[in-house]
């Protein structure tokens, strides 16, 4: 049983252009063999993208790729002829199967979008690329824990879209100042604080950009600081081998 605190400040950064981007785990060009990922998820990336920019058509495989949008728009197109406009409240997922091309580009001409991107493994590699995305009611997300992402069969009749991962979930919450919320009990969960501050049952306070990573640490209450805060948590009852994570 162990919480291990991870600060903004901890995570690599890109930035000076079009993009500012800071993750959590190794990505692209910033690599730490001790930072590879935590359960399941390799991916948590905060974005910042400028106006009229982007991600020009690029290519996945092997990925579950969820997309949680905080303010703005983004537009998504891929090569399997989906396509979308992603906004607060929309979950969003895009299965990359045997291999998709997308591009994602904030096309408003004066405001950026701010975004989370999380990336769990599937149960099997190969099939079929998918993409899914469905609006949550705004009241459904206040202060309480939704399902935005579930491929746990307990979450099966309450996820808004679903993953090709049977042992992992993502959970969202927007708390008012003082209210809180119960962490639910798994071997991993990965709670993280994109937007205000939260008080971590007996762990402190985790301002934006902080997060926690958790094993077998029981269901632990999160309570929002004066300004409010918005969180998103990963249950995962499965975690990774190394060999898992060089195969991605």
């Amino acid at each position: 049983m162990s919480v291990k605190i991870r600060r903004s400040l901890s995570r690599s950064h890109d930035g000076g252009g079009w993009l500012d981007s800071r993750h959590s785990f190794s990505f692209a060009r910033h690599q730490d063999p001790m930072n590879t990922h935590f359960g399941r998820l390799l991916v948590n990336n905060d974005d910042r993208i400028a106006a009229g920019s982007g991600f020009d058509t690029h290519g996945h495989r092997d990925m579950e790729i969820v997309t949680w949008v905080l303010s703005g728009s983004l537009v998504h197109q891929d090569s399997e002829g989906h396509s979308g406009i992603i906004y607060p409240g929309l979950a969003q997922r895009m299965s990359a199967g045997s291999g998709i091309l997308h591009s994602e580009r904030n096309d408003t001409p004066t405001d950026p979008v701010h975004l989370v991107q999380m990336w769990v493994v599937p149960d099997e590699t190969g099939g079929d690329p998918g993409y899914e995305q469905l609006e949550i009611d705004p009241g459904e997300l206040e202060n309480t824990l939704v399902v935005v992402a579930g491929g746990l069969p307990a979450y099966a009749d309450r996820a808004a879209i679903r993953i090709r991962n049977r042992t992992s979930a993502l959970l969202a919450s927007r708390l008012a100042p003082g209210r809180s919320v119960q962490l639910p009990d798994a071997p991993y969960l990965h709670l993280y604080v994109p937007v205000g501050s939260v008080a971590l049952e007996g762990e402190g306070v985790l301002a934006t950009g902080d997060a926690a990573r958790m094993t077998a640490s029981g269901g632990r209450r999160v309570t929002a600081g004066d300004s409010g805060a918005e969180i998103l948590v990963w249950e995962m009852h499965a975690g990774m081998t190394m060999l898992d994570v060089r195969g991605h």
